[in-house]
């Protein structure tokens, strides 16, 4: 009976004593998991050396003999620093703040490479804005903001290599100068608005009466040409008026009464001379003379038919 106990006894020992190192087994084994998230890295220290980095998954260390630090985020982070005073090239104090774009690129240099690295990366950031704007003038600082953005970005991306940081962007957000100087601005500005309203105003005049000028002188040219046309038109017909006249062969008679409507016409046009002959009678006289001229010049079958004629009967 005693021996059975003991034998129970020791298979109680047995027992227990093999739970509990299947405790530690599965104690140590949960203790050496580590899951690392997406995005993020972890630093492994065996006995306060570093000894490797964890990448993104499941991965396992040395219970005890290891230890893990506090994950890193290896995504892009946005460092929005409280605004700091500086001093422009003309002596003008004016508060600036600015947008840090970085992004930790190397866990064991992030993690050794500097205490605090968000925080030297803000005084990195003000110490290098007041070197930039300090050698420009106060018009050069609010114009020029790519090109501060491009000195600070080099200049604090070069800085913090050692620091396993990239900074990728950096960005002055506001710039805000003492209330004197706005007001100065904004009457500045207020100048330069009305000043280019008043050219606007003027070469918008000067087209117009540009205009207008082009157009009285299109129009004078317009009725000059119309004139012009009227004249030739109105002299190509008295001619034809003439030449008709001519053909049909009137009589002096007719051709004095003509000629006293003529004259009884150009005495009440508008013209500024009129040239009336001495003789009335010599109206019909020329015009005679210039049937003559045109019979001899357009018929000249008439006449040769009438020398025949006249030659016959001399026969």
């Amino acid at each position: 009976m005693n021996s059975m106990l003991a034998l129970t006894g020791t298979e109680i020992g047995v027992i227990i004593a093999a739970s509990v190192i299947l405790f530690v087994l599965i104690v140590g084994f949960w203790m050496s998991i580590r899951i690392v998230p997406q995005a993020s890295a972890i630093v492994v220290q065996r006995l306060g050396k570093y000894k490797r980095t964890l990448d993104t998954g499941l991965r396992f260390i040395v219970p005890i003999i290891d230890k893990t630090l506090r994950p890193i985020s290896l995504k892009e982070q946005v460092l929005d620093f409280r605004p700091g005073e500086v001093i422009t090239k003309d002596n003008v104090k004016m508060s600036i703040d600015s947008i840090v774009f970085a992004q930790v690129v190397d866990p064991k240099l992030y993690t050794y490479g500097i205490e605090r690295p968000m925080m030297a990366i803000e005084n990195l950031t003000a110490t290098t804005l007041r070197n930039i704007v300090g050698e420009l003038d106060l018009d050069e600082t609010l114009t020029s903001r790519d090109v501060v953005n491009c000195k600070m970005r080099d200049i604090i991306d070069l800085a913090t290599d050692p620091w396993g940081i990239k900074v990728h962007r950096v960005e002055v957000k506001n710039i805000l100068p003492p209330a004197s100087i706005q007001e100065s601005m904004e009457k500045q500005m207020r100048a330069e608005r009305e000043r280019r309203e008043a050219i606007l105003r003027a070469e918008g005049e000067k087209r117009s009466a540009i205009l207008v000028a082009e157009g009285e002188k299109e129009s004078r040219l317009l009725r000059a040409e119309g004139q012009k046309l009227a004249t030739i038109a109105e002299a190509e017909g008295q001619a034809q008026a003439i030449e008709r006249i001519l053909k049909a062969k009137p009589d002096a008679a007719y051709l004095t009464l003509q000629g006293f409507e003529a004259v009884k016409v150009m005495a009440e046009g508008q013209a500024t001379k009129i040239i009336v002959p001495n003789d009335l009678a010599n109206v019909a006289t020329l015009f005679t003379t210039m049937g003559e001229m045109l019979g001899t010049t357009k018929e000249p079958k008439s006449t040769v038919r009438q020398v025949k004629t006249t030659a016959t009967k001399k026969k």
